[in-house]
């Protein structure tokens, strides 16, 4: 087998490494454009995750890596002059260039051929005089570029500017530090990477970077100026550049990976974020996967496809992580006026990597303080602490989220809401809501939509809410109210989601006279005057009934694609009169009708709103708009905003994941100081906690979790030791708050080691 590799990176030199010992038989070349002294960047961090790989694939290479590494557990966070230290996390670098040279010698001593100081042939061109072209060119691979058609790269280029340098000492940890100057926030990552040396990475925001000049410097002068800005840490020493230059950086997306015998690899293939180590450590998992999988399958074709999908949700997951930790940096300063710990929990917990759980695992005396100034009682998770809205107080902060069910009958709730909802009362969330409560016959989605236009449906209600309040007192229940829009008219969901109705069908209306999907949804009548206005009646109608029926919270539907998110959004939104065109003029029928609903409920009981913080589309929302539209809301009253995502256009795209909403929430939270509720994704107890004690949301709202565990938020106390009154167990359930036994385990266990012959 003949293999060339374009690139003599760590992750190019360590597949052809691999692949040589794996069948010596191979002839394997490696082709590098540079010296084999020359390097960019100074230090390498690798996980144990990834030295285990290392350690099972090629002995020699883990046992050279392992007399070379400096090791050490403390991250060191400064804020405004105070070093908060959390210890426990385990890191192990080395140079990179050490790094180089160790698989330079690997490679030599297997055998394979390496090129220095040589421009590969194209990849087509090599792939014809080989049985497997790697190409681990790096982010800005001619490979991928040349063969755009098939690797489908989306590139994307971030808000900050960094630059790679090097102190001539050793941090005694990974060390964050931020300068507030007088242009805005710069950082300082820093780390050691030898006995006498630290890799210093200098990041800011592309304005900041210009407003203080640093584009009009040289490398030279530009890295004095870093060294002065940072001489604290630096304990006045100067910083050393190699190549050094500053730049923006930039993600890779590749929808496919292989091409005939043509295979990406390490930053050809996608980047992650410094922020999080990532690059290095991708690439080489990347090698071991890859020749494990050469190996394994005799077919190219099918080993190339096995190695992708071994790696693609590996590196999509880290790719997320990073994009959180990239966005977290991105907007640094809406966390500065944070209390000192909870700033440093948050920058821990930016990824969503790292969580309060395993944090406390690490560190459970600075996870206990960030605890106690955050105000849990002794032995009290986060999330069971109480949480005050207006004159409501809930006893703990989980939400079970709206979920539309679609079981009534002409807008009436039946028996199927009243054990939905009321089972989700007995399982301990602080706030149980409703789903989308229509406001008209015409505003419902389905058939099947619960309304709140007649007094029937308002006593059907008073039902469930009776049962709520004496059945689990302590638990508050709150309803939604919106409006379909043109999103209305359709099936329920398990029959068709945003199908038609076959027969009976009602005319829909909207913001502008778009339908939801061309040529299948109707076109919306565009709402005029005096329409406007009924509908605006009809929410503070339906607002009045709510409050009879005794709800203790009401929630406006502003998002997701309904109507009054059909006003804000401006893919939606066409118009062109006072209700269209600039953001103002979108919010104003939401916010006349938030008033007319304000107005109409009780001033003592809370009032949020949901909106979609972004259109996942090119065109809709931005998260700048976003935080526009929850300070409107605020300024008209809104005790909490309840931040969502998407479900406005169908040709968006979300990036799907764990939390994947919560960074919306956490910006209108910190760029405004009011009460957000986070939703997306969050399923565990432990992002919960994270979420809440890193500053990020005031509420969790969560949809899936509860139905698959009506009980979810008393398995959690459970799960945590708590007993205390965030949670307490229904009288008749008492008797089920301990997890039953599964089955047994005791096994004699081998407890005598025979003494070692002699």
């Amino acid at each position: 087998m003949r293999v060339a590799v374009i690139g003599g990176g760590p992750g190019g030199l360590y597949a052809a490494a691999l692949l040589k010992r794996l069948d010596p038989t191979r002839d394997i070349t490696v082709w590098e454009r540079n010296a084999p002294d020359d390097t960019f960047g100074f230090g390498v961090v690798l996980s144990d995750e990834t030295l285990g790989g290392i350690e099972h694939a090629d002995p020699a290479v883990h046992a050279a890596l392992q007399r070379e590494f400096v090791r050490w557990d403390d991250i060191d966070i400064v804020h405004r002059g105070r070093v908060l230290t959390s210890g426990g996390h385990g890191f192990a670098a080395l140079g990179r260039r050490r790094l180089l040279e160790i698989l330079h010698a690997r490679c030599a001593g297997l055998g394979v051929d390496l090129r220095f100081r040589a421009e590969a042939p194209p990849a087509a061109e090599l792939a014809t005089t080989h049985d497997l072209v790697v190409a681990a060119d790096g982010v800005h691979s001619r490979t991928r570029q040349a063969h755009a058609d098939v690797f489908a790269p989306r590139l994307t280029t971030h808000r900050c500017r960094y630059i790679w340098l090097a102190a001539d000492f050793a941090f005694d940890a990974f060390r964050f530090e931020i300068a507030e100057t007088e242009h805005g926030p710069m950082q300082l990552h820093g780390y050691p990477y030898a006995a006498d040396a630290s890799t210093v990475i200098v990041e800011m925001r592309e304005e900041v970077w210009r407003a203080a000049g640093f584009d009009e410097l040289d490398e030279q002068e530009s890295v004095a100026r870093c060294a002065k800005i940072f001489s604290e840490p630096l304990r006045g020493r100067p910083l050393a550049s190699n190549h050094s230059s500053w730049t923006a950086f930039r993600t890779v997306v590749t929808g496919r990976w292989s091409h005939g015998n043509i295979v990406l690899l390490g930053d050809a293939a996608h980047t992650a974020h410094f922020s999080i180590g990532s690059g290095t450590k991708l690439a080489v998992e990347d090698a071991l996967a890859l020749a494990a999988s050469v190996g394994e399958h005799p077919r190219l074709d099918r080993a190339l496809a096995a190695y992708e999908n071994e790696r693609r949700p590996v590196v999509e997951s880290t790719q997320r992580a990073a994009a959180a930790s990239l966005r977290w940096f991105e907007d640094l300063a809406g966390y500065l006026d944070q209390p000192p710990r909870q700033f440093a929990f948050n920058l821990l917990t930016r990824s969503r990597r790292v969580t309060h759980d395993n944090l406390r695992l690490r560190d459970a005396r600075f996870t206990d303080a960030v605890e106690r100034d955050f105000g849990c009682p002794p032995g009290t998770p986060p999330m069971f602490t109480p949480f005050r809205l207006r004159g409501l107080t809930l006893r703990n902060r989980v939400v079970v989220s709206p979920m539309d069910m679609y079981t009534a009958v002409d807008g009436v709730p039946g028996d199927f809401h009243l054990v939905h909802l009321g089972a989700r009362a007995l399982g301990g969330a602080g706030l149980v809501m409703t789903e989308m409560v229509c406001v008209s016959p015409e505003g419902r989605i389905t058939p099947g939509c619960a309304g709140l236009w007649t007094p029937a449906q308002a006593a059907a209600w008073r039902r469930v809410t009776d049962f709520v309040h004496q059945r689990s007192p302590g638990t508050a229940i709150g309803v939604q109210l919106g409006h379909s829009g043109r999103k209305g008219s359709t099936k329920v969901m398990w029959e068709g989601i945003d199908q038609p109705l076959d027969s009976g069908n009602w005319p829909v209306v909207a913001a502008s006279p778009i339908p939801y999907r061309p040529g299948v949804n109707q076109v919306p009548h565009e709402l005029h005057r005096a329409a406007l206005t009924d509908i605006r009646e009809q929410f503070a109608a339906a607002a009045r009934r709510a409050a009879r029926a005794g709800f203790d919270l009401l929630e406006l539907h502003c998002a997701h694609g309904y109507l009054l998110s059909g006003f804000l959004s401006p893919l939606t939104n066409r118009r062109t009169d006072a209700y269209g065109g600039s953001l103002a003029g979108r919010l104003r029928f939401p916010l006349e009708v938030f008033d007319a609903v304000r107005d109409a409920w009780p001033g003592e009981r809370p009032m949020t709103v949901r909106v979609s913080a972004t259109d996942w589309a090119p065109g809709g929302t931005t998260p700048e708009e976003a935080v526009e539209i929850a300070r409107a809301f605020a300024g008209h009253g809104a005790d909490a905003i309840d931040v969502s995502t998407g479900q406005v256009v169908p040709e968006e795209r979300p990036e799907y994941g764990r939390s994947y909403q919560t960074p919306y929430a956490d910006r209108i939270r910190n760029a405004l100081g009011i009460p957000v509720i986070a939703v997306g994704a969050i399923s565990s107890w432990d992002d919960v906690n994270s979420l809440l004690l890193a500053g990020r949301a005031d509420l969790c709202a969560l949809a899936r979790p509860h139905l698959y565990d009506p009980h979810w938020t008393l398995h959690a106390a459970a799960d945590q030791g708590y007993e205390g009154p965030g949670a307490p167990w229904p009288a008749p359930y008492r008797a089920g708050s301990r997890k039953p036994p599964t089955g047994r385990t005791d096994a004699p266990k081998p407890r005598l080691t025979p003494a070692p012959r002699p």
